[in-house]
């Protein structure tokens, strides 16, 4: 009898089987989707007849790939058959663009002139050309040690996943984030340093797909806010000007995003909207507390920082030029540090009344000669005093009267030594 289609099938069930040490292996060992495999077949043994190949765990006609009859080269389509399948005359079968489908068990039945079967068994792997995934957040922006972050690797492939922070492997520090499956990253409490770019990546033996990037912002402070001056921290200081100078401030601290800054002086809103302040000539108006607050609006802290603002206060004195000058010399007593900020002075010969007065300087700058004027003398606008064609008579006490634009009044006197002419 002829064997052909499945006849042997039916006629192979009345006969015994034996197992022999039939392997199957693919080759490739690690086929892709679309690769063309072969199921090699080692280990037949005597002059066969027929092969049948299955697909599936068991040997049942619905998994039936194809039956092959070696002596004529007879090869027909079983249930399981997609059209990719090809017996070859050494009992190995090629898949031509393998699918994923093409997955699982395969058994090769052979039969034997003894009519005899024997089975062996192979398992194929096709793995999957893996596309990108992505990585899924329930917010991009967090508040430090407040919010929670939770990442989802999203792929619809059961690959191995594995995460990536700023390019590189994912610390060990957040891996102990992950779930099980490694595909959930979670993080309570987030920190600063966990802000960067997120990826997740999805391998196989013959694949390796990463996602693009998603960048994780995390907001912070103020904290640590200084006041600077000069490129030095002086928060908590006293600054002291020089009148008619100016004077910048600028507000510093760590913060995500940069602050809203508030300038405020002596407890009352002056400026808001940048982070120095400017005062272009100091006075007295100007000395007092000045304090900068700093607010994030996004974690909706803030933080503050406060310096004192003072005037230089150096010690008036008269020094006469030259120092000891003679009869008929012009002398200068010069004034090192007068008030600056100056409403009115006075000099007198003698003590300070007004017989004694020489001269005055009005706000205006203009001075005017008093009772004691013999006109020889000069005023100047530091306070100054020029005695011009000294004699001898001009030695003695003199006397200086300042008067500041707050009503703070200061009285110096000098003794002038005049020597005689040789």
């Amino acid at each position: 009898m002829a064997l052909t289609g499945y006849s042997w099938l039916l006629l192979s069930a009345t006969f015994l089987s034996t197992w022999a040490e039939i392997s199957i292996t693919p080759e490739p060992d690690q086929p892709a989707e679309g690769d063309n495999i072969t199921l090699a077949v080692h280990g037949l043994t005597g002059e066969l007849l027929a092969y049948n190949w299955y697909a599936g765990p068991t040997l049942s006609l619905s998994y039936l790939v194809a039956s092959y009859i070696v002596s004529t080269g007879d090869e027909t389509p079983g249930p399981a058959h997609t059209g990719r399948e090809v017996v070859r005359p050494d009992g190995s079968l090629d898949i031509r663009g393998a699918l994923l489908g093409h997955s699982g068990t395969y058994i090769l039945q052979t039969l034997n002139r003894q009519l005899q079967t024997e089975v062996g068994y192979g398992h194929l792997q096709v793995y999957e050309i893996l596309a990108p995934p992505v990585v899924l957040a329930n917010t991009t922006e967090l508040v430090e040690r407040r919010d929670t972050l939770r990442l989802i690797c999203s792929s619809p492939s059961p690959a191995e996943v594995r995460w990536f922070f700023n390019g590189e492997a994912l610390p060990i520090d957040i891996r102990l984030g992950l779930s099980p499956d490694g595909r959930v990253l979670t993080r309570h409490g987030i920190r600063r340093e966990e802000a960067g770019a997120y990826q997740c990546e999805v391998r196989n033996p013959v694949s390796v797909s990463r996602s693009e990037p998603i960048n994780l912002t995390v907001y912070f402070g103020p904290e640590r806010v200084a006041i600077i001056h000069d490129s030095t921290t002086r928060t908590g200081c006293t600054i002291k000007v020089d009148f008619n100078t100016s004077l910048t401030l600028w507000c510093v601290s760590r913060s995500c995003p940069e602050p809203e800054y508030v300038w405020a002086f002596n407890g009352r809103a002056i400026k808001d909207g940048q982070d120095y302040l400017n005062i272009s000539s100091m006075t007295a108006a100007q000395e007092g507390t000045y304090t900068c607050i700093a607010k994030n609006p996004k974690t909706l802290l803030s933080g503050s920082a406060s310096v004192v603002v003072k005037l230089t206060v150096v010690a008036m004195s008269i020094v006469p030029v030259p120092s000891k000058p003679t009869e008929g010399q012009d002398v200068t007593l010069t004034v090192q540090g007068y008030p600056k900020d100056l409403l009115v002075y006075a000099w007198y010969r003698g003590p300070a009344s007004e017989p004694n007065r020489l001269l005055s300087q009005l706000p205006s700058g203009n001075w005017i000669a008093g009772p004691a004027h013999t006109g020889r003398e000069v005023g100047f606008a530091n306070c100054s005093l020029l005695v011009q064609k000294l004699n001898l008579t001009d030695a003695g006490r003199y006397t200086l009267k300042t008067v500041t634009l707050q009503g703070k009044t200061e009285t110096l006197e000098l003794e002038l030594q005049v020597a005689p002419m040789e």
